[in-house]
């Protein structure tokens, strides 16, 4: 009895070691896993680059001003049409 005994024991010192590492792993992860995304955010900065939220929203106004302008431009083409309609009729007319 004795041996299983002892055998029972260091098996649970050894499952015991085992999940104390496995939590010293999860924590050297975890720092490694901030320590690169500190590292990622600084260059970021120092290459002076925007992050993806703020280039989506840049690209959402631009949509919008893109839309306008076209609108825009269709209404100009249709008021110059209109000009030259009425400057047509005018010089058709008969003069006085």
């Amino acid at each position: 009895m004795t041996g299983e005994s002892g055998r029972t024991k260091f098996m649970d010192d050894l499952a015991g070691m085992a999940g104390g590492a496995f939590s010293v792993l999860q924590g050297i992860r975890s720092e490694a896993e901030q320590m690169a995304k500190s590292q990622a955010e600084a260059m970021v900065r120092k290459l002076d680059l925007v992050k993806r939220e703020e280039l989506d929203a840049a690209m959402e106004v631009a949509r919008r001003a893109r839309e306008q302008a076209e609108a825009l431009e269709e209404r100009i083409a249709a008021l110059e049409h209109r000009l030259a309609e009425l400057e047509a009729g005018l010089e058709s007319s008969p003069e006085d």
